[in-house]
């Protein structure tokens, strides 16, 4: 199969394209025929080098961590799927023509797979941070950077629980924001004092890591009320930093009964061939994206008979 990999960290150019062995479905994995995968911010970070929390980086190594596709291969132990059915998902080298998934759930009505791709973990991010910065109905969430996929699921997530939300975003993005529920304003010289006139800010989320973590702390008065997945500094002012998703296991259901009743819905900007991740690593680390970029993927090459079902065992 052909998958994204790269030898050694660094920026984008790191990023080969080549020809690798396939994954098998381990007990309790599936493997998709991946149609689409996502691309999110912590995919650069890793191929930087970052240090976000999480498992060290074994070179080479693949790259993605969401996929929507095509269910192939079964693992030992998994019920309530079957070949053929059409997935979305979190797993490991998603940028690729065959993927693992670890947590799955069959695609709402509806969606293509470019847009299916764009919702796992960015959903599982949204559940995490909002529950860790201990906002509460009634109250008010100010999102710095609300304009791109976690922001866009956010603003949502927040308002169908009875959250005010204010938004920062671009100039270009205020009316989709405000599209989403959001009170909008620029980010910039005097974003603060803008703030501030669209009312008292209960907690907040840094989702950009624009250097704005002390004007956030004293916004809500308390290091404690912000939130951070994307400024590696931000503990040193007291605030946590989250960056490792997993802790939220039914992400995917809440993301689907959401998307079913309308409640949810997050646009795909871009989406670019299987080739091209180097430059959708590259407009994703500039920013200014209004929902989600995808890498669109073609894995026709291995057609899988609807009847056929394919149970492996541990491998």
């Amino acid at each position: 199969m052909r998958k994204i990999s790269y030898a050694e960290f660094g920026g984008p150019e790191v990023l080969r394209l080549i020809d690798a062995e396939e994954p098998h479905a381990g007990p309790g994995r599936i493997r998709i025929a991946v149609r689409a995968a996502g691309v999110n911010p912590v995919d650069w970070r890793i191929r930087e080098g970052q240090v976000l929390g999480a498992h060290p980086v074994e070179l080479p190594a693949g790259v993605g961590q969401d996929a929507a596709g095509v269910v192939d291969e079964i693992g030992e132990g998994v019920e309530g799927v079957e070949i053929g059915d059409r997935v979305f998902g979190e797993g490991t080298d998603t940028y690729a023509e065959f993927a693992v998934l670890s947590a799955w759930a069959r695609m709402p009505g509806g969606l293509t797979f470019e847009e299916a791709a764009g919702y796992p973990s960015v959903v599982e991010t949204a559940l995490r941070v909002i529950r860790e910065v201990g906002v509460r109905p009634g109250q008010t969430l100010l999102v710095s950077g609300a304009a791109g996929g976690v922001g866009s699921a956010v603003l949502q997530i927040a308002r169908e629980g009875g959250i005010t939300v204010i938004g920062t975003a671009g100039a270009a993005n205020q009316d989709y924001l405000r599209h989403l529920g959001a009170l909008a304003t620029t980010y910039g010289e005097g974003w603060v004092e803008r703030v501030r006139h669209l009312g008292r800010v209960d907690a907040a989320l840094d989702l950009a890591g624009s250097g704005v973590i002390r004007e956030l702390v004293e916004l809500t008065g308390d290091p404690r009320k912000v939130v951070s997945i994307a400024d590696l500094g931000a503990p040193q002012l007291g605030v946590r930093f989250s960056g490792v998703a997993g802790s939220v296991p039914n992400a995917l259901a809440e993301a689907v009964d959401l998307i079913s009743r309308g409640r949810l819905h997050i646009p795909v900007e871009k989406s670019y061939p299987l080739a091209e991740a180097a430059a959708a690593h590259t407009d994703s680390r500039a920013g200014h994206t209004r929902g989600r970029r995808v890498l669109a993927v073609r894995a026709d090459a291995h057609p899988v008979p609807d009847a056929e079902r394919t149970v492996i065992s541990g491998r």
